[in-house]
């Protein structure tokens, strides 16, 4: 089967890399598939390449983590997209909070999601990760708490203020406040058996409103050591922990 590359991927293989006609290539289609292939034709502005074989090979951590970071200023928010795919991020929810101190609207804002799609893209052809981790919409922060679902739903031997089904939900849907006055760390919870969701504060943090939201919505503030961490450091870490802790790190 033969196919060009696309834009991002002629620049990568034609323009940096200057590979000529017969080189290798190893390309990855952003759902789970990995393909030999080499380069045939090369020209000014387009490449043909021919897929040759499947590869196997799988880089997705089995612990399924959603990022939900409040929005930073310029490069700020682009390191902390790479890193987080490198780190296994299964999504990303980027969040408009009181403090984040950026105006994106419009135009502006469907640019800067397209430039935040090519930071995903070249960080997952970097860490060899064949499947692209989910990119959501941004949203307010306080709209995107309220669309959350009860994360311990009623059932069968659920007991009204906790109990061993309460807890079982918590497990299962396990969702995490960075928050540098929390008491409990990450070694302290038992270990999810489900899906975890992780929610870090913009530049200026949260505000008193935001993190009761939060609470509300069934998250639980934990703290990663005794310093305090700047937004864009503080999801890579927490990720890193929680890939030590829970996922495939060591």
């Amino acid at each position: 089967m033969t196919l060009p590359l696309n834009e991002n991927a002629f620049n990568h293989a034609v323009r940096v890399l200057r590979l000529k006609p017969d080189a290798p290539l190893t390309l990855f289609n952003g759902q789970g598939g990995t393909f030999a292939a080499k380069l045939l034709e090369v020209s000014k502005r387009e490449a043909w390449v021919q897929v040759t074989s499947a590869l196997p090979g799988e880089a997705e951590s089995p612990l399924q983590v959603t990022l939900a970071q409040g929005i930073s200023r310029g490069e700020k928010m682009d390191y902390t997209l790479q890193k987080a795919v490198e780190l296994g991020v299964a999504a990303i929810q980027p969040l408009f909070a009181k403090r984040s101190g950026v105006d994106l609207a419009g135009e502006r804002l469907i640019r800067k999601i397209q430039h935040w799609r090519g930071i995903v893209i070249g960080a997952c052809e970097q860490c060899g990760r064949n499947q692209l981790p989910e990119l959501r919409e941004p949203l307010p922060l306080i709209q995107w708490l309220a669309q959350q679902n009860d994360p311990f739903p009623p059932r069968e031997g659920r007991v009204e203020g906790g109990g061993e089904a309460s807890k079982e939900g918590a497990r299962a849907c396990l969702r995490l406040l960075l928050d540098p006055l929390a008491k409990q760390g990450l070694r302290g919870l038992e270990p999810p058996t489900g899906t975890v969701t992780l929610l870090i504060g913009p530049e200026g943090g949260l505000s008193p409103a935001e993190i009761a939201g939060a609470q509300a919505a069934g998250f639980a503030g934990v703290r990663l050591g005794p310093r305090v961490l700047r937004t864009e450091t503080a999801g890579v870490a927490a990720l890193a922990a929680l890939q030590a802790l829970w996922g495939d790190w060591g």
